[in-house]
């Protein structure tokens, strides 16, 4: 089993930064892939950027392309979401997610889930 700890949600104004922290605890992650995902009131929980564990490649949502990435620290068994120039749009409940798998856009590709940590973006 696999727990996900996300850390580093805060209020920060727009065009700041923030970055945010997914450790796996239970047994050594040794899965296909992690990614993290964002679900705004009232909206679906959409995609954000996943990362292959082993490989370390990398895909985002068009949204965040080019402001936000997604590192790893295997050692730590931690996954990064550095987030910058950030709009008031990418307010929301960050979550991580992990998969021993497969990986994609969905949440039905997997399997264990952090709690959330919440990211708001002020005007």
């Amino acid at each position: 089993q696999v727990q996900l700890v996300e850390s580093g949600g805060d209020v920060v104004q727009a065009g700041g930064s923030l970055r945010l922290s997914c450790a796996a605890s239970g047994r050594t992650f040794s899965g296909y892939g992690m990614a993290w995902f964002r679900q705004a009131p009232g909206k679906e929980r959409d995609f954000v950027a996943v990362m292959l564990w082993g490989s370390g490649t990398t895909y985002y949502a068009d949204s965040v392309k080019g402001r936000f990435t997604i590192s790893r620290d295997k050692a730590k068994n931690t996954v990064y979401l550095q987030m910058n120039s950030l709009k008031p749009e990418d307010t929301a409940v960050y979550y991580c997610a992990a998969s021993d798998t497969r990986i994609g856009i969905t949440t039905t590709n997997y399997l264990y889930w952090g709690q959330g940590t919440q990211v708001t973006v002020s005007s």
